[in-house]
């Protein structure tokens, strides 16, 4: 390997421009690899420099030796003054102690030493290589490019990008999309990684600022300024939902996307494969954004909880499922665009539940509408609710200031306190009648026997109050003593009140009696 009978200056110029390599960056590689070469022949401990002459057009090695004494004792890397007085005649005796640098000929380190020399220039200049495309895309990041399939690994596609090949990931891809080989194909650059083999390019055709930039290709008000996409939620290869707002009164953003018979969105659309693409004016009103969202459903009633960060959408009953949109999809992107948690009711179950949140709320007599109104509005539609509600957020809701709140939550208090009296009352009289129900019926179950509590079993009491008692309805004792209703009994049987206790009393006496007798057997 002669380098030195090649024009190595015409030679840098052709190989830096093919390869788009800086000229600095081949000659190092020349050196090196004269630099191995050289110690193939001459050893790792030699001292030895590598240097390209541009004049001559060739890369020069040098060894440098110690200059000794003629009479001493010789080492390797040493050589004695004779010698080296031979090599530059000039020297002095003075030189002794010195290095003197010995110029090597390339052609005796031999054909294994040149190949070696070829493949370390091979190996630098591929690295070259891959710095250069590392360096080009790593600052392309977040932009779109458009390449070539070339093949599929592992359900990954690789994508021919001219002077690199990047990866489209099996979770970057569409799921209904069919890629073929050959195909062109435009994809967000995610990321650029720098790996032992050079730059790894992955790409993504799901993500959301796919779409973004494809619009910011197609929209020139995107381009200079004047239209700005602030945010884009996706589900891939279903619908894509983006909002959009004007610096310009004059420039209605919607419509620049849209473009003249939506030839801009349509050639989004057909980049995207088909892909629904909804475009939402932005608002810096929350309320009206997240109704803009919800299109092409009609919004009612909107209602706001902030401390949760959620809204409540009313709407028509028939728009319902229009509102919600396939499997949740318009709600479900709505929510992501915005970044509020949103709950799509219908207006009959809206109107059920401020219904039944009157009835609650309408407990506290002094309660005004327009303060009901307030409350059902922020999700307080309970009376616990609204005594556990913070005291400041109320005083600053309209229709409330800061003496109305104590006396509201007080009268919910007595009002729920009186309720859970009447519930305990309630609940002891139902396991009251409870128990002696069960009483009864394991008595006339035991007993097996009707007439032993029939009417006519009640001692000292005549034919015409048992026949009274019938057509009242109540055929046995048992339905006497489960009668509460004592003034009844004063009617039915033209009976005093007191003839109707003791009339109770003694069917319960013989009740009590019969109920004796089975315990004894």
């Amino acid at each position: 390997m002669k380098l030195e009978q090649l024009d190595l200056g015409a030679v840098l110029e052709q190989v830096g421009r093919e390869k788009n390599i800086d000229k600095e960056v081949l000659i190092a590689a020349l050196e090196d690899a004269m630099l191995s070469a050289a110690r193939k022949v001459l050893g790792i401990d030699a001292d030895l420099e590598a240097k390209y002459n541009e004049d001559a057009g060739e890369v020069e090695v040098y060894e440098f030796l110690r200059i000794v004494k003629d009479d001493a004792d010789k080492k390797s890397g040493e050589i004695a003054f004779k010698d080296a007085l031979k090599l530059d005649p000039e020297l002095t005796e003075e030189a002794v102690g010195e290095d003197l640098g010995v110029k090597l000929e390339s052609k005796d380190f031999g054909r294994i030493a040149a190949q070696n020399a070829k493949q370390i220039i091979v190996q630098r200049v591929r690295e070259a290589e891959r710095l250069i495309v590392f360096n080009e895309y790593k600052d392309r990041k977040g932009e779109i490019v458009t390449g070539t399939v070339r093949r599929f690994e592992r359900g990954d596609v690789i994508v021919d990008l001219g002077r690199a090949e990047a990866v489209l990931p099996t979770s970057e891809q569409i799921a209904k999309e069919n890629i073929r080989v050959h195909d062109r194909l435009v994809a967000y650059v995610v990321d650029v990684l720098e790996i032992a083999r050079g730059a790894q390019i992955i790409l993504s055709r799901t993500h959301p600022n796919l779409v973004v930039k494809l619009f910011e290709q197609e929209v020139p008000e995107i381009a200079e300024g004047i239209v700005t996409i602030e945010n884009a939620a996706r589900e891939p290869g279903f619908r894509t939902k983006i909002s959009v707002r004007s610096k310009d009164s004059d420039v209605d953003p919607v419509g620049a996307c849209v473009g003249m018979k939506g030839s801009r969105v349509q050639a989004v659309v057909q980049e995207l494969r088909g892909e629904k693409i909804d475009i939402v004016p932005f608002d810096t009103d929350d309320a009206r954004f997240v109704c803009n969202a919800l299109a092409p459903a009609e919004v009612t009633r909107v209602l706001i909880n902030e401390d949760e960060h959620n809204m409540q959408i009313v709407v028509p009953d028939e728009q319902l499922s229009l509102a919600i949109g396939r499997r949740g999809q318009n709600v479900r992107l709505a929510s992501q665009l915005t970044g509020w948690k949103i709950d799509i009711q219908p207006e009959s179950k809206a109107l059920a539940e401020k219904e039944e949140a009157w009835i609650s709320l309408s407990q506290i007599k002094s309660i005004s509408e327009l303060q009901f109104q307030t409350l059902f509005n922020h999700g307080i539609r309970k009376l616990e609710s609204l005594i556990n509600a913070d005291d400041n957020m109320l005083a600053h809701m309209p229709g409330f200031d800061g003496t109305d709140v104590p006396a509201l939550k007080n009268e919910a208090r007595d009002f729920l306190k009186l309720e859970d009296e009447r519930k305990i009352e309630r609940l002891k009289k139902l396991r009251e009648e409870a128990r002696v129900l069960m009483a009864l019926d394991a008595l006339t179950e035991r007993l097996d026997c009707e007439s032993l509590v029939s009417l006519l079993s009640i001692p000292d009491v005549s034919a015409e109050v048992h026949e009274a008692l019938k057509q009242a309805g109540y055929f046995d004792m048992i339905d006497v003593f489960l009668e509460q209703d004592v003034e009844r009994l004063n009617r039915v049987l033209g009976l005093s009140e007191t003839s109707s206790k003791a009339l109770k009393g003694q069917v319960a006496q013989v009740l009590g009696s019969l109920d004796e007798r089975i315990k004894a057997k």
